[in-house]
């Protein structure tokens, strides 16, 4: 599984791997992260993502698009 991340101003980072919080701090020279969230119209919560830094990083699986040919 590969993932990518986007934050609040569009700026994207690729090829984080199986462990996106990992990478993402290494990346960005940081220590600590915040875990982000999104209320579901479900009634349900669910975490999206990271705050580092002031950056609002939205996780994304990035998996390969398959149509069955008809």
């Amino acid at each position: 599984m590969n993932t990518m991340a986007i934050d609040q101003y569009g700026q994207t980072f690729h090829n984080l791997g199986q462990h996106p919080r990992k990478e993402l701090l290494k990346r960005l020279g940081r220590s600590k992260a915040s875990p982000m969230y999104v209320d579901k119209k479900d009634g349900k919560t669910c975490k999206i993502g990271w705050i580092i830094g002031g950056l609002w990083l939205t996780v994304y699986r990035v998996e390969r698009m398959e149509i069955p040919a008809s």
